[in-house]
């Protein structure tokens, strides 16, 4: 028996693609939301997150580290989850409409040439710390602090 391998979700962009992507979403004046992690080990956190940023305008980007920056961030042993994998399994999830790779330390490059309408980060980053925020603030947009899980890390499960 082979083993067979589902196609690549539809949600699943490049960073050129998603550019295009958000071009249009802007044309049909769609609020355009972004996010970004590492998202190795999906836990409720996460979820809450991804919720939380959809709230904030009409489509939800979301930035992943590739393998190797997740490798630089976290150390030796990371990611858990191949990039691959972890593309699909937050593709899956209905809040969100595209997910972009990046293999920066930081989204500031992404954040450059998408220019979201929003960017959302976690409480745990100060204001003057949130890579975009310049980006996103001087094109007239904004960046928005939600709170967090508590209790819910990925370094918590590991």
């Amino acid at each position: 028996m082979t083993e067979s391998v589902a196609p690549r979700s539809s949600k699943v962009a490049t960073r050129l693609e998603v550019v295009e992507w958000r071009r249009r979403m802007a044309q049909e004046s769609h609020s355009v939301v972004f996010t970004n992690g590492c998202f190795d080990l999906v836990h409720r956190g996460h979820v809450d997150l991804l919720r939380e940023a959809k709230r904030h305008g009409d489509v939800l980007i979301v930035g992943m580290n590739d393998d190797e920056s997740v490798a630089r961030l976290k150390g030796e042993g990371r990611p858990l989850v191949p990039a691959s994998d972890r593309a699909e399994v937050i593709a899956a999830f209905e809040m969100v409409d595209r997910v972009v790779m990046f293999p920066e330390d930081t989204p500031g490059p992404l954040i450059e040439a998408v220019v979201p309408d929003v960017l959302v980060k976690g409480e745990d980053w100060a204001l003057d710390e949130i890579v975009g925020r310049r980006t996103v603030e001087d094109a007239g947009g904004r960046v928005v602090r939600v709170k967090l899980t508590s209790d819910r890390s990925t370094s918590g499960l590991i």
